[in-house]
């Protein structure tokens, strides 16, 4: 099957972001829904991607071929913000932060100035990602999976910048 264009740039992000959720593609695709996300998935790379157990969404091995990515498991692709959140966030050893407590060291450290939706989303995809977990107390805390040196972080470009 020949991709467009567009799509082999969409498989590029689908492979880049694994795993991923709809919501996320919604974002990077700048598309009205994750309604939207899902035709599009259906209708132009149904071949190239799955769902695994928790229903997130993967690329095949032939979608990481077909675009030339390495979908090693010590490579981390992601936004902007993700990629700060793991500068901030605290270690494997450390005690683990709230959303705000993230929220301040990206304000206090960085340049960035996003919400706490933002940074509580972040955080989740992270957290799917496996590379931060997650530390119930009164509220969810969290703090890196892995250490630090063990990850290899590349920042995906931002389409709405572009």
């Amino acid at each position: 099957m020949t991709l467009s264009e567009e799509a082999e740039s969409r498989l590029e992000d689908l492979v880049a972001l694994q795993p991923t959720k709809n919501s996320e593609l919604q974002d990077r695709w700048s598309m009205d829904s994750g309604s939207d996300v899902h035709q599009y998935l259906e209708s132009e790379l149904k071949e190239y991607y799955y769902r695994d157990e928790d229903s997130l969404i993967r690329a095949t091995p032939e979608a990481a071929d077909l675009v030339g990515m390495d979908v090693g498991e010590d490579i981390v692709r992601v936004p902007e913000l993700q990629a700060r959140i793991l500068d901030v966030i605290a270690g494997p050893d450390e005690d683990p932060q709230s959303v705000v407590s993230v929220l301040h060291a990206l304000r206090e450290e960085t340049d960035l100035d996003p919400d706490t939706d933002s940074v509580r989303s972040g955080l989740r995809s992270l957290e799917d990602k496996g590379v931060v977990e997650v530390i119930s107390k009164t509220v969810p805390t969290f703090r890196l999976a892995v250490e630090r040196a063990d990850l290899q972080v590349e920042v995906l470009d931002d389409p709405v910048e572009a």
